[in-house]
């Protein structure tokens, strides 16, 4: 009996210093809202929602994530010491377009205003890494941007079938009909990515179905920049998915898949080119279109020539072009708004992006979908680097993302490397055979009283 009531009276207290093993996330609700971000700047929901325009969405879900994060200091597994060295290289780069707006031969004023907006980018950038601490989270923002572009793409279609080129359907960075190609080509790997990984027919048909609204779209666009892009993006993913991944059935759905759309949509598109020749029986508007740009990039040589060091400031390069419009060059943009040094830091700040992608590709035992999802962010950033050759994209958030995207996938797979891999499973035996000694932390065994 005395055996049997100290048992009973250890079993009592061993529940007092038995620490949990499933701790809550501290950083769930400051992801939740994260995703929200994500949701109001890759879906524009105001342009759906009537009233919701009235309200700054994008401040709001970025500064309740960022109050989650503060309110779980202390208990997260990132800290803002772990932040990769492109992020410092985008902190540089913001910093040095402030010191170019204060300092603008053009309009300070403006440049200002418009750095404070672009330098979001970096606090949207540092709560990605924060966050995201697993690849499942990873696959939910991915899965935000790829759909919400689906979903834009079928609105504009939907809601500008009769405008020219789906010209201002839709508002924010979707309004010009380059930016919203280029977005589309940036999301389009992620979107087949999906597609493959899915387990459920019905889900890989309705990836497919949105595949080709987002294909239809670049066409209605009638982006001659987004179709060079769509097609050297569209080549790098193939390699990854069809050749590497041993799916060569992908090349010849997409050759008949692409022939087809450009047969019923590509009209406009053919016009476009062929304007470039000057023959007055196509579009004059894509020729003068064309000459347009010619003398844009000649005004932003001028401007680097006389403004090297801090550039016209942010977005005063319209003023300083005299016909306001952008120079159709992301790089030329970039060094002649905030300088040379800005250029290189931009320059080495998506080369990051690249080297994070080659140290994943070398890493073995990965994941099949892990390995996809590298295989996808390699496109959408090579994507972006062809597109930035004719469009003026340098602010436009999207590859800031796919960097954050690198980053964090490659700090996720480092950390699993990190845990001890010699820790043995918990032994499968009763509970209430089990005690955790609160001086040691450990999960003992203990032996039941025969």
């Amino acid at each position: 009996m005395a055996i049997g009531n100290n048992v009973t009276i250890a079993a009592a207290e061993t529940p007092r210093r038995r620490t949990s093993f499933n701790v809550a996330d501290p950083t769930k609700r400051a992801f939740f809202w994260l995703s929200g971000f994500f949701v109001v700047y890759c879906a524009r929901p105001e342009d759906w929602v009537p009233g919701l325009k009235y309200f700054p969405l994008a401040k709001i879900t970025a500064i309740l994530a960022m109050w989650g994060l503060f309110n779980a200091l202390g208990r997260t597994k990132r800290t803002l010491k772990d932040l990769p060295k492109e992020a410092r290289l985008l902190l540089i780069m913001i910093g040095l377009f402030y010191l170019g707006a204060f300092l603008s031969p053009v309009w300070r004023g403006g440049a200002i205003t418009r750095t404070i907006d672009f330098s979001k980018v970096f606090v949207a950038w540092v709560l990605v890494f924060l966050l995201i601490t697993t690849f499942d989270r990873l696959r939910r923002i991915i899965f935000i941007q790829a759909f919400s572009v689906v979903v834009v793409c079928a609105a504009a279609l939907v809601k500008g079938h009769s405008t020219p080129r789906l010209e201002g359907v839709l508002g924010g960075i979707y309004s010009n009909p380059n930016d919203l190609a280029f977005a589309i080509v940036l999301s389009m790997p992620f979107a087949l990515a999906f597609m493959v990984t899915a387990k459920n027919a019905l889900i890989k048909v309705l990836w497919l179905v949105g595949m080709l609204v987002m294909a239809v779209a670049i066409f209605e666009t009638a982006s001659r920049a987004g179709f060079i892009d769509l097609i050297i993006s569209g080549s790098v993913t193939l390699y990854f998915f069809a050749i590497k991944g041993r799916r060569p059935y992908l090349i010849v759905a997409t050759g008949l898949i692409g022939v087809v759309i450009m047969a019923a949509a590509g009209g406009k598109l053919f016009d476009r080119f062929a304007a470039l020749s000057g023959n007055s029986a196509t579009e004059q508007s894509a020729y003068g279109s064309f000459e347009d740009r010619k003398y844009l990039m000649y005004r932003a040589v001028d401007a680097i020539e006389h403004y090297p060091i801090l550039g016209v400031g942010l977005r005063n390069f319209l003023t300083y072009s005299l016909i306001w419009h952008d120079v159709h060059m992301t790089y030329l943009q970039v060094c002649a708004e905030g300088g040379i040094a800005v250029l290189v830091l931009y320059l080495m700040f998506f080369w990051r992006g690249f080297k994070n992608l080659k140290i994943l590709r070398r890493t073995k035992n990965l994941d099949p979908d892990i390995v996809l999802f590298i295989g996808a962010l390699q496109s959408s950033l090579v994507g972006f680097v062809v597109g930035a050759c004719f469009a003026p994209e340098g602010y436009q958030f999207f590859p800031y993302f796919a960097v954050a995207f690198t980053a964090t996938l490659l700090q996720t797979i480092k950390e699993q490397q990190q845990e001890p891999g010699s820790m043995q499973p918990p032994p499968k035996k009763p509970r209430h055979f089990l005690e955790v000694y609160a001086d040691h932390r450990t999960s003992r065994s203990v032996s039941p009283v025969r």
